[in-house]
């Protein structure tokens, strides 16, 4: 028997009230949970150049009451303790033994054990990557592919990986990774078909080249961008490193200024229709030191960020800090910059656009997942 059209009313109504909860209220908490912390980190490693590190519980209470999510990674080389080139000194970092360096990709099978040790309300501030992959290799996205299928509902992600890295680089074990190979091309297609976001350390130009002269890697880097315009790419650091200098900076000692051809080349990558997915990270002190060498330095990067407030993203780049202090330093080294970027732009590079991303891209991974990987 049908209901009077009064009572139906009422029911449709109560539907739809329950449906409008169902889908705004988390949205509402969510936002709120957000509006508790000062900043999220896009740039994280759990783990340093021999695997070692903190517990993600002692990284939950450094990141405290100041940061709510960040994106979680080991570091995907390690460095070989090779007893004829340091003897009984075992090495920690890349510049502490002439000794190669190899991927090991353990590092995602820890990252993922460390995420699922969680509460989920804990898990719910992380977005691990998947790191352990050679870029230079044509299996690189079959493992990507079998880590996701391994640990399914975990990785949001792919990265920090690196093509051109400064010192580091020259040392990988094997083949050298490189802009132009068909296996980083395999690796982005599927971060497109899949939803992971790319976080890509590429060094814009080799160390200490010529102030005049073009950057060695951006007309690569270019043209690997424009053939994925549907990968969501975070290029770290702007392209810059420890001693990879912004384009046509001033200064060949110490903190060089950050150039206006360096800004006129990042804006130009954000005005490109073609490469509409290309988001920057600022993280790492080596790059904070450019941008905040001088006042004109300052004014230049706020002006470019101002202008494009959506596509920049703090990240720390600490490696398994002790304490909350030297883990938020390059935080607190970007305060000129923060001073001077509008209230707008500073909420989304701080929180809003790592939200944006990682959120979007939690969703699309799930999807594939439900999709390819067997119950």
């Amino acid at each position: 028997m049908a209901l009077p059209r009064s009572v139906d009313h009422r029911a449709r109504a109560a539907a739809l009230a329950l449906l409008v909860a169902l889908l705004i209220l988390p949205q509402h908490e969510a936002r709120a949970e957000s509006d508790a912390y000062e900043l999220h980190d896009s740039h994280f490693h759990l783990t340093n150049y021999i695997q070692e590190g903190i517990e993600i519980g002692e990284f939950l209470e450094i990141m405290g009451d100041k940061v709510g999510r960040a994106a979680l990674f080991g570091i995907p080389l390690q460095q070989t303790w090779s007893y004829q080139n340091t003897g009984s000194y075992a090495p920690t970092y890349y510049l502490h033994s002439d000794a190669p360096l190899y991927y090991y990709s353990f590092t995602d099978a820890y990252i993922a054990k460390a995420y699922r040790s969680l509460a989920p309300a804990q898990q719910a501030r992380f977005d691990p990557m998947i790191t352990g992959f050679n870029p230079a290799d044509m299996y690189a996205v079959d493992h990507i592919k079998r880590v996701l299928r391994t640990f399914p509902g975990v990785f949001t992600g792919i990265g920090e990986f690196s093509i051109h890295k400064e010192f580091v680089s020259a040392k990988v074990a094997g083949n050298v990774a490189s802009l132009t190979n068909p296996a980083l091309d395999r690796i982005l297609e599927f971060a497109a078909e899949s939803g992971l976001v790319v976080i890509l350390h590429c060094d814009l130009d080799i160390p200490f080249q010529k102030v005049d002269a073009e950057p060695t890697y951006l007309t690569q880097m270019r043209d690997l961008l424009l053939r994925h315009p549907d990968a969501t790419i975070i290029w770290a650091h702007t392209g810059l490193g420890r001693v990879v200098r912004p384009a046509g900076a001033r200064t060949s000692a110490g903190p060089a200024e950050r150039s206006p051809r360096h800004v006129d080349m990042l804006e130009r990558a954000l005005t490109h229709e073609q490469v509409p997915n290309l988001y920057f990270d600022i993280s790492w002190d080596e790059t904070a030191k450019y941008v905040v060498s001088s006042p004109e330095a300052v004014r230049l990067t706020a002006d470019l960020i101002n202008r494009f407030p959506d596509r920049f993203l703090f990240g720390t780049d600490a490696v398994a800090p002790k304490d909350q202090e030297s883990y938020l330093a390059v935080y607190y080294q970007y305060e000129p910059l923060w001073q001077a970027l509008s209230s707008e732009a500073r909420e989304m590079v701080k929180k809003g656009n790592y939200e944006r991303l990682f959120d979007r891209a939690r969703a699309r991974v799930r999807a594939w997942e439900k999709a390819n990987v067997e119950p």
